[in-house]
């Protein structure tokens, strides 16, 4: 006979089964993935070398910068924008009303440097209008977006202008390095952006397909970007939205582990929290403004990635609730572990922590020749599912009603981010 009790064990197992099983699922499938871009697409006869091969015509390329309150980075970001060996770009800073004295420092540094343009937006418009209003500043068919506190590697436009001899690519997304490696927080960033980022662009590249590239460091083809009407300014993660928006067009992305960016990351709880929880509410509002066009049989090849994210949020609410649930049991009902059993405890702990760190190894190994001493950060990856988990699940539990509730057509303007502790020797 059927009960209730049994009906809500029955209940909770599945969601404990599913919210165990997930992790350790999408861990082989990113892995398997990665894998297979290295083989199939990284380690390719020409790529061995540290420096790109040499080509026959250098494109012109135009860096934009987009920059709010900016003051503590800007100098270092276009000063290393000058030491770029690509013989033919210019740069294009966007001066978003920063209220310090970012636009002060960029006119000076545009005196300096005859390749650098300043664009002085008097009221914050948000980083899509900056560059949407640099785009039509330039005649360079090759755009790269970049963050304000962002120092991209001397050879990174030589890796990145090297996809667009394929005219199907729109858009390729390179490496970002964290720079501030300070603090357990800024340590753990280190392994994530292997483990996480860089492990699952492989993963989906190897595939054809990328949930989304990097704001801090992607060039585009301005034809492309011109036919789907450029960057969304209504969009809180504007690299979210235009990657769909490319994708769903019949267009390609592709990923570069050669093009490295070396950025800022949030080291504090309160500035990470506020990260995280706008690219969850980010990624959810662009799913649910073009799940309606997924239904079209062109977009078919989007679906797995539309599945993927939004098993990711069902496993992050799941967790959520299935950890309250786990503390009402300790709290109100004194039930000891045993019988109460976490997923981090046990067997199921221990075969999740394992695979955990086989990724977090692999993923290290991969991007290793790009990043020097990176395998001294491994020992730090044994707290990225305490940490990361946690702040995964409450940022998406949060984010989907704040990403239903949000006004359709409202400009997604910023705020100048927490960058963490500024490191003494640039890398």
């Amino acid at each position: 006979m059927i009960t209730l009790p049994s009906l809500l064990g029955d209940f909770w197992g599945a969601i404990l089964a599913y919210v165990f099983f997930y992790p350790v699922l999408m861990s082989l499938v990113w892995m398997v993935g990665g894998i297979n871009f290295y083989l199939l697409i990284e380690r390719r006869p020409h790529r061995i070398v540290n420096q790109p091969p040499a080509r026959d015509d250098y494109p012109l390329i135009a860096v934009l910068v987009p920059c709010f309150n900016e003051e503590e980075n800007v100098e270092d970001t276009i000063e290393a924008l000058m030491e770029l060996q690509y013989p033919n770009y210019e740069v294009i800073a966007i001066n978003d009303g920063s209220k310090d004295r970012t636009g002060e420092l960029l006119n000076k540094l545009a005196e300096k440097f005859p390749i650098l343009r300043v664009i002085h937006q008097v009221k914050n418009q948000g980083k899509a209008v900056g560059l949407n209003t640099a785009a039509l500043m330039t005649r360079a068919e090759i755009l790269l977006g970049i963050d304000g506190d962002a120092r991209l590697d001397p050879y990174s436009l030589h890796w990145l202008v090297n996809h667009f001899d394929d005219p199907e690519v729109a858009a390729v997304t390179g490496n970002p390095r964290v720079r501030n490696r300070s603090t357990l927080l800024g340590r753990i960033q280190v392994g994530e952006f292997s483990s996480i980022v860089g492990l699952i662009k492989r993963a989906q590249r190897s595939v054809g397909l990328i949930f989304t590239v990097s704001g801090v460091i992607t060039a585009f083809r301005r034809s492309a970007l011109h036919e789907v009407g450029y960057w969304s300014p209504e969009k809180l993660t504007e690299d979210v939205d235009v990657s769909w928006k490319l994708q769903l067009a019949g267009w390609g992305i592709h990923f570069e582990p050669r093009a490295l960016c070396w950025i800022l990351m949030p080291e504090t709880l309160g500035g990470l929290w506020k990260q995280r929880l706008r690219w969850s509410m980010g990624g959810t509002q662009v799913l649910l403004d073009y799940w309606p066009q997924l239904f079209h049989w062109k977009a078919a090849r989007l679906w797995p990635l539309f599945i993927e994210y939004s098993m990711s949020m069902l496993w992050a609410v799941l967790f959520g609730l299935l950890a309250v649930y786990r503390l009402i049991d300790l709290i109100i009902y004194k039930v000891d572990l045993q019988s109460a059993p976490v997923l981090l405890l046990g067997w199921a702990g221990l075969l999740i922590g394992t695979t955990c760190l086989l990724q977090m190894m692999l993923s290290l190994v991969l991007d290793r020749p790009y990043d020097k001493g990176l395998l001294k950060n491994y020992f730090w990856m044994i707290w990225y599912p305490i940490i990361y988990w946690v702040i995964t699940a409450a940022t998406a539990i949060v984010a989907i009603p704040k990403a239903f509730a949000r006004d359709i057509g409202k400009r997604a303007r910023w705020t100048s981010p927490d960058r963490g502790i500024r490191p003494n020797d640039s890398p």
